[in-house]
């Protein structure tokens, strides 16, 4: 039986936390496969919250002589807080070609992003999400990079803002096989819980079988830094101010990445409308 078919139980490591009564409503998933070839570059962002433009997906290929593309994927949807929503990715990444993505999962009451991604030669992956959430709500990154050959890259930054009973996880495994030497992955979470009721998950996991290479991940889950409000609080920054600047740049991190500035402010101010509506 596929995964696709087989129906997800809280014994599979990558569903230890999420949803899986929700979840099971909407199997089978099939997953959406995605190749970006050898040289090529795939630069992609998902942004999934109430009140979102519905745009569907948006693409745009460039050429830039012999074989060398880039493309570009911006979709955006509408998500209201009582739908489901898991999407499974599989990215094969050619040698030399990078594959970056960045999501905002900011809707629905399971919104769950599952990415497995296999990096040949020299290829990159990059990928900044961000999870938000309140009232009894379930967002979630799961990430499964394989690095199948030499020389390979990927960096993962997640940042996940939740507040009433939601919740936020994020499942990272990265595996390294025998030959691929001068591997240099990473992934860093961090988890910050705006009330009391919220809960932040994160179980990061490598598994290195070459002796070359450099392997690094951090977690770390808190709240928001009263010293820090304090300090602003003592040069005249208005108590709200302050924490709204607090946490705009504790998010920002994530999307730090996406090289288009129009982009990258659109991606981010979608984060924080949701937050100045939402959170409390």
């Amino acid at each position: 039986m596929s995964e696709a078919e087989t129906l997800p139980t809280r014994r599979d490591e990558a569903w230890r936390y999420s949803d899986t009564d929700t979840a099971a409503k909407l199997w089978p998933v099939e997953a959406e496969r995605i190749e970006v070839a050898a040289g090529e570059n795939l630069d992609w962002q998902i942004l999934m919250a109430p009140g979102a433009d519905d745009e569907g997906a948006q693409r745009v290929d460039q050429e830039f002589g012999g074989e060398s593309k880039a493309s570009h994927r911006f979709e955006s949807g509408d998500i209201a807080d009582d739908e489901a929503i898991v999407r499974r990715l599989e990215v094969t990444v050619g040698e030399g070609g990078r594959f970056a993505l960045h999501a905002l999962l900011a809707g629905g009451k399971l919104n769950r992003l599952a990415i497995d991604v296999t990096l040949a030669k020299g290829a990159h992956f990059e990928l900044g999400g961000i999870t938000l959430g309140g009232g009894n709500s379930l967002r979630e990154i799961v990430t499964h990079v394989t690095h199948a050959e030499p020389d390979g890259t990927s960096n993962q930054v997640i940042r996940s803002v939740h507040w009433g009973q939601g919740t936020g996880n994020f499942l990272g495994q990265i595996d390294v096989v025998r030959h691929a030497q001068k591997t240099d992955a990473a992934q860093d979470f961090k988890g910050l819980l705006l009330e009391k009721g919220a809960s932040v998950n994160a179980v990061p996991q490598l598994e290195i079988f070459a002796d070359d290479v450099q392997c690094a991940h951090g977690a770390a889950i808190g709240q928001l830094d009263e010293n820090a409000a304090y300090y602003m609080a003592a040069r005249g920054i208005p108590p709200k101010l302050a924490r709204k600047l607090l946490v705009q740049a504790f998010v920002g991190d994530a999307f730090v990445a996406i090289e288009d500035e129009e982009l990258h402010d659109r991606m981010l101010q979608a984060a924080l409308d949701a937050l100045e509506e939402r959170a409390p």
